[in-house]
């Protein structure tokens, strides 16, 4: 399902990526994304939110390099498809 097995992380990164796992939302979008790739209104609608909301968050997952998208022919016009980068989240203490 992912791109990689493992993203390792380190030192400059590390803020970043927590940031994002920081929020319920976030970590709830990752854990759905975990068994299929998902478009921003299926995971809406699974998670009783609005898509704007959903946008956003997906924003800050893309920015940490956490999830990746990209667009598919949908019913009526294109939709954003989320797939998580990795399927395992190293975070080294070097």
């Amino acid at each position: 399902m992912s791109n990689l097995k493992e993203l390792v992380v380190s030192d400059a990164t590390v803020a970043l990526i927590a940031k994002a796992l920081a929020s319920e939302t976030r970590w709830q979008i990752l854990k759905l994304l975990r068994t299929e790739k998902m478009d921003v209104s299926k995971i809406a609608e699974k998670l009783n939110q609005t898509e704007a909301n959903i946008s956003a968050q997906i924003k800050i997952l893309e920015k940490a390099a956490l999830i990746t998208s990209n667009y598919e022919p949908g019913a009526h016009g294109v939709k954003k498809v989320c797939i998580p980068s990795f399927e395992k989240l190293i975070i080294s203490i070097t």
